[in-house]
């Protein structure tokens, strides 16, 4: 029970409707914030003159749902925002004792809330209403079709309430802009969904469908970005980190990726001519097969755990100078794992068995640790855990603020220590 200034003491209604008339606001704030004030003070309150007031009773669960629609209508934009949170959470969790005008009072609250003219009001009830299983239909397709991404977002991704043709519907009708996007990032999406997607032609929509492993796409269409993807870099690096491609795609790619990350080397700047040639020598072994274990792991998806690093040559990368963050950016987009695994370990100074412990692992503290350790801006974080650590979303550890490092030196370093600890237990 929230008891404010007041204290832990119980107040008799007399006195709690004396407080209600008090001159001072901060104290009839105190006041609506109280879980034992009787219905009455509470609607009483609701129409206080003071926002800071209204916006206590927007947050008590106490209110009566009488206030709902009367707060929902509030001119402060602050009340129906906190409403949008508080109800959004009660109105599934209705009994069936409660009146049908109770129910009905809420529901039309939710939908005036649903189109507040303020983006933020309509943003706070999209996120708060997006996971819940029986939500109203009606009410998170009028959030889903917002103009406003920050609206529609949310429910485009998360909402069960939408139906596969629902969304394809709201594909065919236009979105709003990055609403392809979030449709593609959903938990599942079945092949005709992945097709209404593939058909807008929008491409960062269908980099997220091809970085979603759970999306199911089918075989023809797939093959066909493959291809497309040659004038495409954004689908590279997801089509990369794909689990399963069709038969002979991963050679077919590795051409054109390949070609795209020797020409970004040899941007003015980026290499001198004998780290050029180094560079170039591991991607044509990788292209013409003379390494039988890298065949395999470029089937497989390249799989830079089950390859020697080349060490040598990005040490002399390193010694030259040339090892900088473009160049490791650069073969993080071409799929080229083993390069940026190497340049991890010879940036870092860590020992190759304690950097692959972390992978082996999937260990995310572990692999933003390495990183920090080596001195990789925050931007890779993300790209190097879903490409190379192979981890989920609800896992990967995002940038911090600002895309700052999220991770202290002191703490880059316990990691390491600890997995260092780890394999010397073994």
């Amino acid at each position: 029970m929230m008891t404010g200034i007041f204290g832990s003491e119980a107040i008799t209604y007399e006195r709690a409707k004396e407080l209600a008339r008090s001159d001072d606001p901060a104290v009839r704030a105190a006041l609506a914030e109280r879980e034992d004030l009787s219905p009455e003070l509470l609607y009483y309150l609701a129409e206080d003159s003071s926002a800071e007031v209204r916006r206590a009773v927007a947050v008590n669960e106490a209110a009566p749902r009488q206030t709902d629609l009367l707060l929902a209508r509030d001119v402060d934009v602050e009340v129906r925002g906190r409403l949008a949170q508080k109800i959004a959470v009660i109105a599934p969790n209705l009994s069936p004792e409660e009146s049908a005008k109770v129910r009905t009072q809420t529901q039309d609250a939710l939908e005036a809330l649903a189109n507040d003219q303020m983006t933020k009001v309509r943003a706070v009830l999209s996120e708060a209403i997006k996971g819940v299983v029986d939500a109203r239909s009606d009410i998170i397709k009028i959030l889903a079709r917002d103009i406003e991404i920050e609206v529609s977002g949310p429910v485009l991704e998360f909402s069960p309430v939408l139906s596969d043709d629902d969304l394809i519907e709201i594909i065919e009708r236009g979105p709003a802009d990055g609403g392809i996007a979030a449709i593609a990032r959903r938990y599942t999406v079945s092949e005709n969904l992945a097709d209404a997607i593939i058909g807008t032609d929008d491409v960062e929509g269908i980099a997220d469908l091809l970085g979603n492993n759970s999306a199911q796409i089918r075989e023809e269409a797939l093959d066909d970005l493959i291809n497309r993807s040659e004038n495409v870099e954004l689908w590279q690096p997801p089509l990369v980190a794909r689990t399963k491609l069709p038969e002979g795609a991963a050679q077919r790619m590795a051409g054109f990726i390949a070609e795209n990350f020797l020409h970004a080397l040899r941007e003015p700047s980026d290499l001198d001519a004998e780290a050029m040639q180094a560079v170039s020598e591991i991607v044509r072994d990788r292209l013409n097969g003379k390494q039988d274990a890298e065949k395999k792991a470029l089937s497989a998806g390249f799989d830079f755990l089950k390859v020697e690093p080349p060490l040598e040559t990005v040490q002399r990368l390193q010694d030259a100078g040339k090892l900088v963050d473009k160049v490791v950016l650069k073969a993080l987009q071409a799929g080229d794992h083993a390069f940026v695994f190497a340049a991890m370990i010879i940036r870092s100074g860590v020992d190759v068995a304690v950097a692959r412990k972390v992978f082996v692992e999937k260990n995310p503290a572990g692999i933003v640790a390495l990183i920090g350790k080596a001195g990789l801006p925050a931007s890779m974080m993300v790209m190097i855990q879903q490409q190379m650590g192979r981890l989920a979303p609800s896992q990967i550890i995002e940038p911090g603020e600002e895309a700052d490092f999220p991770m202290s030196r002191d703490d880059i370093d316990w990691h390491l220590e600890f997995f260092a600890n780890m394999i010397a237990r073994a």
